[in-house]
């Protein structure tokens, strides 16, 4: 068996006090309760929850005196905790231990002393439970037996904190992992960067409900010497099934897209095989808004939207006007006998259409109001507006921490 040294001992004693963090902390009426009820059942009129620190003695509870701490040394709490039985001074002033202690020796100093240290579950002792009078008495042992087990409840008292404390820390520590998590997640549903597409500008934003959570909300552009293709998409449900739904959606997007066909054939090639690689599981769907931006001669671009249950995207116009466009469709994976319908329309320059999620409906309308006149009111503006101040009202919008539902938009505008 392994002897420790003094300094040793002293040192892991010390760990445990930091391990606990109780040093200077507030004070608790828990522990005051405790003091006062061992000095009404000792009939004393001091007793103390103390913890020794260095080179000090701190009072996490006190009963009968007004001071919060005193030097390591000379007090008895120090000597209390060398040794694992309680230290009691029935008559301070005639035990050599203690005759010669500065709070003793004084002319009102202790003469009764009795304390049981606070020991911890791995044997270190952080400070004392005591009970201090200024005249000598007896102590009986059912009197110590109490003592004994009102340290007992401090100690639960700490452990139980402690375990709290521990819990919150890992906690922490796991949401902290989860939203790293999340985050490389959601990240690989968007593009690192809009692309940079002759005579448009494209502006895209995401926002998260949790921090903690990936959710369905997706958005992209692809670009070729022709026109420019822009979706924003929201897949059904949150966490890592409904990420990868929308991954795979998203990619597939891609690659239809490469086929230059008009978004509702575009639709419906990418519903084909979504319900079909979803075959028996009814909830992995997603919304879609799908845009194809042609810019023409004159400053003009032809816009063709085609939607699956997605909300409608509005064109902002110069003249102040915010219009929808689109014809509602099914929803993309939910069946593989569907059809899907383009809309057109030409947007001048200056003008601007915004693609959304319906977490962005969510927290700019209020239930049962019209979501047009609603968003009409926010980007409404004669003359029109830049794209990117288009995002920066709808980001203004948003309530700060966490939200209902994911928003993700993108705002194409035409230069």
């Amino acid at each position: 068996m392994t002897v420790l040294s003094d300094e040793e001992v002293e040192r892991g004693r010390m760990a445990a006090v930091r391990r606990y963090d109780v040093l200077d902390s507030p004070p608790d009426g828990a522990f005051d309760r405790i003091t006062a009820l061992a000095a009404r059942l000792f009939e004393v009129p001091i007793s103390i929850v103390s913890v020794v620190d260095t080179d000090r003695i701190w009072f996490k509870s006190h009963h009968g005196v007004d001071v919060d701490e005193i030097p390591r040394e000379p007090g008895l709490c120090a000597s209390a905790i060398l040794q694992n039985e309680p230290w009691v001074l029935t008559n301070a002033a005639l035990d050599p231990r203690s005759v010669a202690n500065p709070l003793v020796a004084a002319e009102h100093g202790f003469r009764f002393y009795a304390g049981v240290p606070l020991s911890t579950h791995d044997g270190f002792n952080l400070g004392t439970l005591c009970v201090i009078d200024h005249a000598p008495r007896p102590v009986t042992d059912e009197e110590m037996a109490s003592l004994r087990d009102l340290a007992a409840v401090i100690m639960d008292q700490l452990e139980l904190r402690l375990s709290a404390r521990r819990a919150i820390s890992l906690e922490e520590q796991l949401r902290h992992t989860a939203e790293s998590v999340a985050t490389t997640l959601q990240a690989s549903l968007l593009p690192p960067k809009m692309p940079e597409v002759p005579g448009l500008a494209l502006v895209a934003r995401y926002h998260a409900a949790d921090r903690a959570e990936v959710g369905g909300d997706f958005y992209d552009a692809v670009f070729d010497d022709e026109r420019c293709v822009v979706v924003v998409g929201d897949s059904c449900g949150k966490g890592t099934g409904a990420a990868a739904f929308a991954g795979s959606a998203r990619w597939c997007l891609r690659t239809v897209a490469l086929e230059k066909r008009a978004p509702s054939v575009t639709l419906q090639r990418l519903n084909a095989v979504l319900a079909g690689a979803a075959q028996d599981q009814p909830d992995k769907y997603c919304t879609v808004a799908l845009a194809e931006i042609r810019r023409l001669a004159n400053n003009q671009a032809e816009v063709k939207v085609a939607l699956g249950g997605h909300p409608h995207p509005l064109i902002v116009r110069n003249s102040g006007l915010v219009e929808p466009i689109g014809v509602t469709g099914p929803i993309v994976g939910w069946r593989a006998d569907v059809e899907f319908v383009d809309a057109e329309a030409t947007l001048e320059s200056g003008e601007a259409l915004v693609l959304f999620t319906d977490g962005l409906l969510d927290i700019l309308v209020a239930p049962g109001a019209d979501a047009t006149a609603a968003l009409q009111a926010l980007l409404a503006s004669p003359g029109g507006l830049p794209a990117a101040h288009i995002a920066d009202r709808l980001d203004a919008q948003l309530p700060v921490g966490d939200f209902d539902d994911d928003v993700a938009f993108l705002v194409v505008g035409i230069q």
